[in-house]
């Protein structure tokens, strides 16, 4: 039987419910490992989930795949991924198969992190919003790193509770997401293959884009149609190009965007008025702003340049 409707999960004590988990030693914060956890019943092969709190995790499944959004991945071998809360993720298990999980998931409630530094910056890690199938790929010395770091917080929520406790386990966290920030960045430049792959389809795909006939009533491209369009989470694909040029995703679709103007401006007789419609602007006056933020020059300074 496949359950379609989403299981909300509200606390970190409701989640080692359902999991078959003893109660949690702090409501607030748990690491878990995977081996403990009481695998789904043969008769729903497919559970949907939705949790109200951080989970991040590094996980190795046999004969289990889970799906994010609309892309499933295999965890036969090791992977981290993290998640924020809200976010829909489904794990689906062969039933006539013994299911073996290894790996730890350290959850955070939100409330955890109330009145902290961390409780804003935790929202400006980008791979919080990353699909499944950009998950962290680490090497054995990168996974040892992150497991001591996820040692110490355990023992000191299971150590007695003072005041120092909460700013000592949130240093951990910070040490944890920048440790993770770090190795994603290293796994941008050594995926070479992969990533410029992407490079390479995103140029393809925004030189097609600006040689339509039909951009007056598309548009200009938008940061998430590209994502869409190349199979990559917004946020992964910004990551992913900040590291390897230097630019973000909104600034490659403008570089592409001026330089065709720059043709058009430079081998057309047309007015910027209709090159700016031909490129998809609704006012004249937005493409001669950006143009001109771009290169220093209004278009028809660009234009006088050549005569």
């Amino acid at each position: 039987m496949v359950n379609k409707q989403p299981q909300r999960i509200k606390s970190i004590t409701e989640f080692h419910q359902v999991r078959g988990l003893t109660k949690p030693e702090h409501p607030l914060i748990s690491v878990i490992n995977y081996s403990d956890i009481i695998i789904h019943s043969p008769d729903q092969p497919v559970t949907n989930w939705i949790l109200d709190f951080y989970s991040i995790s590094i996980k190795r499944t046999s004969n289990a795949k889970m799906k994010y959004g609309q892309q499933d991945y295999d965890f036969d071998e090791g992977v981290m991924f993290f998640m924020a809360p809200g976010q829909v993720f489904s794990v689906s298990v062969d039933p006539n198969s013994t299911i073996q999980h290894t790996g730890w998931m350290l959850l955070i409630h939100p409330d955890f992190l109330w009145n902290t530094s961390l409780a804003k910056k935790i929202k400006q890690y980008e791979y919080f919003d990353y699909s499944v199938h950009e998950a962290l790929f680490l090497s054995d010395k990168e996974e040892t790193v992150l497991g001591n770091i996820i040692q110490n917080i355990e023992q000191e929520y299971h150590s007695n509770i003072d005041k120092f406790s909460q700013d000592i386990i949130i240093s951990q966290i910070e040490t944890l997401l920048n440790y993770s920030e770090r190795y994603y960045q290293r796994q941008f430049i050594t995926r070479k293959i992969t990533n410029h792959k992407t490079l390479d389809s995103l140029e393809t795909l925004l030189t097609e884009y600006f040689n339509q006939e039909d951009l007056i009533s598309k548009g200009l491209p938008t940061v998430q149609y590209i994502a869409d369009t190349l199979n990559i989470s917004p946020s992964y694909l910004t990551g992913l190009l900040k590291v390897l040029t230097g630019q973000s995703t909104q600034q490659h679709i403008h570089e592409k965007l001026i330089e065709k103007a720059k043709e058009k401006l430079s081998t057309t007789q047309l007015s910027v008025s209709e090159i700016a419609y031909e490129l998809g602007f609704e006012h004249p006056q937005s493409f001669s702003k950006l143009f001109k933020n771009k290169t220093n020059l209004s278009p028809l300074e660009f234009r006088q340049s050549f005569n």
